[in-house]
């Protein structure tokens, strides 16, 4: 089991960093900064309990931004807080907050949440148990709407389907562990988690990546 992140800063001193700071950091600060956080869209609100940090071109094969800029990454180069949506496995959606500078193309994955109002507009004829609504990055953006039209819009500006509410839960224990079905870059341990918290997704480890070296950093 991995072991509770250790906070880099004093304790408490996220929780006084504004989110356009958060997310001019790089992205394996702003992931885990991000957790106990509230987003809304459509109706929907959710609690942040799981993400997961690509470092774009800075090194990291995992990210989608890191051999160049294409038509499908561009919004990634925007800047902090660009929302970079993109089709997973030609079924559904998943939506990135960019972070770091402008070309950097650094994104956060939002991964899961908990559905904490419009419980009725999240199921949308959906029967869904409570837990699963927005467990895993496909459940996350079916249940708050979110689709390619909100690739390209910013989170800071309030403007866009997706908005980040005043809102944040006591710190977290927050744990960490390797990302989930990347192939390559597939130890990092950029997936952060809220410790305990019943809507995390499962790890699933990508079976074209190398064999783990080891089992205690599965959950």
């Amino acid at each position: 089991m991995p072991r509770p992140r250790s906070p880099s800063s004093p304790p408490g001193h996220r929780r006084t960093l504004s989110l356009a700071d958060i997310l001019a950091g790089p992205p394996e600060d702003a992931a885990p900064a991000l957790l106990g956080r509230y987003v809304r869209a459509h109706g929907v609100t959710l609690r942040i309990t799981e993400t997961e940090a690509y470092a774009g071109t800075a090194g990291d094969p995992a990210s989608h931004a890191y051999r160049s800029r294409t038509a499908r990454n561009a919004s990634m180069f925007e800047g902090p807080g660009t929302l970079y949506v993109y089709f997973s496995y030609g079924m559904h959606w998943c939506v990135n907050i960019t972070c770091g500078p402008v070309g950097v193309a650094a994104a956060v994955l939002l991964r899961a949440g908990e559905v904490v109002d419009g419980v009725d507009e999240a199921r949308r004829g959906r029967s869904v148990a409570h837990r699963d609504l927005a467990r895993g990055p496909a459940r996350l953006t079916k249940t708050l709407g979110i689709d390619r039209a909100a690739d390209g819009t910013n989170l800071l500006d309030g403007k866009g389907p997706l908005v980040l509410l005043d809102r944040k839960d006591p710190e977290p224990v927050i744990r960490s562990g390797p990302r989930t079905g990347v192939s390559q870059g597939a130890d990092t341990p950029w997936r952060f988690w809220i410790d305990g918290d019943p809507t995390v997704s499962p790890y699933r480890r990508s079976p074209r990546a190398p064999a783990i070296r080891n089992d205690a950093l599965r959950e």
